[in-house]
């Protein structure tokens, strides 16, 4: 049998960077700049003491964006308003092409920027690779959790079988019932 690959450094930032968003627990890692710059230290990404909030702001739209196109790989629409908001973030992050054709972020950035700018840089190669679309967001609304799509042929819905698909499938199979005895 053959063995699925681990997800690549890029995917495992992104989804970590989704993750800080729970809405089954209803917390969020990043809803103060502290917490921000907490987070870019410890994924080991440039940072500045203290974000301003309006870079602070940029980086949760970054996130809804990255959040509302995680979920098109299970069927959900995107939402056109965080992209376009996570598309106007984005234009504080510059990056560019290195002589080696290596992307990198533009010089001249400050700490936090550049942080960012790499979690950007993270998401562009894992959709020019093709491997975003391994890239899921939970398909269970109650969740919305980022994962790692393990399966062969990438029909993975769902972060846990024994959690939220179980449930999403317990709600399927009571509303087929109800609809057939009533």
């Amino acid at each position: 049998m053959a063995r699925m690959r681990a997800p690549p450094r890029a995917a495992e930032l992104v989804a970590d960077f989704a993750n800080t968003l729970d809405i089954h627990a209803g917390t969020d890692t990043l809803s103060t700049p502290d917490e921000l710059a907490a987070w870019l230290r410890t994924h080991d990404l440039p940072t500045a003491d203290t974000p301003s909030p309006a870079l602070h702001e940029a980086a949760v739209a970054l996130r809804a964006g990255i959040r509302a196109h995680l979920g098109t790989h299970v069927g959900d629409p995107p939402d056109p308003e965080a992209a376009a908001a996570a598309d106007e973030a984005l234009t504080r992050f510059p990056v560019h092409i290195t002589a080696n054709g290596t992307p990198a972020p533009a010089p001249g950035l400050a700490d936090t920027e550049r942080g960012i700018a790499e979690l950007a840089l993270a998401w562009s190669t894992l959709t020019i690779t093709g491997d975003a679309a391994r890239l899921k967001r939970c398909a269970e609304h109650t969740c919305h959790e980022a994962f790692w799509d393990t399966s062969k042929n990438r029909s993975k819905r769902w972060c846990s079988m024994q959690g939220c698909g179980n449930r999403a499938k317990a709600r399927t199979y009571a509303a087929r019932r109800a609809a057939a005895t009533g």
